[in-house]
């Protein structure tokens, strides 16, 4: 069994308890020991890594993932890609994940039907290199809001964004289709979306015979119902209906907080920043001016949403970051920003914003994996997912957006990143081999 043993690291081990000096062992795909201090640790023929006092943290957990989102500008640009080029696109994208410390990625819409489900499966036959990866099903929505831009004269399913049902036995029919081919999660848009005319953020569109039915057909086979819910009533209708991950999140009122904190140790959220501050101040690029993107409705969704976050976090409702990243505005590979986001709009210490990067991710991922798979945390017995970093990230989360940071990362116990072999002044600062 290969045994990697990490000394002379500063330890955050995604528990929320304070860095500590510490050396960690990895056998196999697991951890098997943490201890503080130096020298604690002795383990014949392990690899050691020098850290020389760089921070030893978990594997990162994206929780609203968009592999198959191509960094166009507009719905349209993302679903006209060719199927060939787009599986090979995606596949990029999961690499450029990892290579940036998203160790797990939870997938929240996939742009064709089993695109998702066919680079997960890639990824765990190790046909290509990627986080560990939960995929969901493309966006079901119904007619006049998120996910149809099907133009009348143009009445083809394959060139639809999303999948458009009316009434509960057509959800019934498409949720099944989507379990049939292996999904994890069936993504729902409950609510509008302030990028599309007629059918902002405040709307709420799916009937409640609609969510109901997919749940059930969902929870009947195991996997999970993953809702876009930027409205007040979208959210409160995901809680009645025992959705499991709510993105957005956006307005809330006390009876909408209330039913969140009630359902806080079986849900999750992710509020997807990005797409509204990025439009709202970085909107230029695209062709959308701050003028614009207020007139859209953004600046007041902002508001609102702090509002929100900043609530539910005091409630102890679980806000993960995951942005929607992969549009124009908002690249794949900027992810990391969300961490700072979390703690400017949800009021969360770095600590914290860190914890639910990693502890909350890891909970949230575990949804699709065995009983005895943990991760998110630096703790004997989980599965060996971990970063290597150069600096505190408590100290400056910003660190988490430059790839050429993360000295080292690794995946269920193999390397992804190896540490390099560098000098400083004669000495090295860290290094590869044979323990003595």
């Amino acid at each position: 069994m290969t045994a990697i043993l990490f000394t002379n690291v500063r330890i955050i081990d995604g528990t929320g308890a304070a860095p500590f000096a510490g050396e960690m062992l990895v056998q196999g795909n697991r951890i098997t020991q943490i201890e503080r201090g130096a020298r604690r640790i002795n383990v014949q023929g392990a690899t050691t890594i020098d850290g020389a006092g760089a921070t030893l943290m978990p594997g990162m957990v994206e929780a609203h993932t968009h592999f198959a989102w191509n960094n166009a500008a507009t719905l349209d640009g993302i679903q006209v890609m060719p199927t060939e080029e787009h599986v090979l696109w995606t596949a990029g994208v999961a690499k450029l994940y990892l290579d940036h410390g998203w160790t797990s990625c939870v997938g929240a819409a996939t742009a064709k039907p089993r695109l998702d489900v066919v680079v997960r499966n890639a990824i765990n036959e190790g046909l290509i290199k990627g986080p560990r990866y939960l995929a969901a099903s493309q966006e079901i929505t119904v007619a006049g809001t998120l996910g149809d831009d099907m133009l009348p004269h143009l009445p083809y399913p394959e060139f639809s964004f999303g999948q458009v049902v009316s009434g509960p036995e057509e959800m019934r029919k498409c949720v099944r289709m989507f379990l049939k081919y292996g999904v994890d999660s069936i993504k729902l848009n409950l609510s509008g979306d302030n990028f599309v005319a007629g059918a902002d953020a405040k709307t709420t569109w799916m009937s409640d015979e609609e969510v109901a039915i997919a749940v059930k057909e969902t929870h009947l086979r195991g996997k999970k119902v993953t809702v876009h819910a930027r409205s007040c009533e979208s959210i409160k209708q995901a809680l009645r209906h025992n959705c499991d991950n709510i993105y957005h999140t956006s307005y809330t009122d006390e009876e909408a907080l209330d039913m969140l904190e009630a359902h806080k140790h079986r849900i999750f959220t992710a509020p997807g920043l990005s797409v509204i501050v990025k439009l709202l101040y970085e909107g230029d690029q695209v062709g959308i001016s701050h003028q614009k993107a207020i007139a859209m409705g953004y600046a007041e969704e902002l508001e609102a949403a702090e509002k929100s976050l900043r609530a539910m976090h005091k409630r102890g409702v679980r806000i993960l970051p995951g942005g929607d990243y992969g549009f124009a505005w908002a690249k794949h590979g900027e992810n990391a920003t969300d961490l700072q986001y979390l703690v400017k709009y949800a009021g969360m210490t770095p600590m914290e914003a860190l914890v639910s990067a990693t502890q909350w991710g890891g909970q949230m991922m575990q949804a699709g994996l065995p009983a005895n798979h943990q991760l998110g945390m630096l703790q004997a017995g989980y599965l060996a997912d971990c970063l290597l970093v150069d600096g505190d990230p408590l100290a400056d989360l910003s660190i988490l957006q430059h790839k050429k940071n993360l000295l080292a990362i690794m995946k269920d116990g193999v390397f992804h990143k190896a540490p390099e072999l560098r000098g400083n002044a004669g000495r090295t600062r860290w290094s590869l081999g044979a323990a003595a």
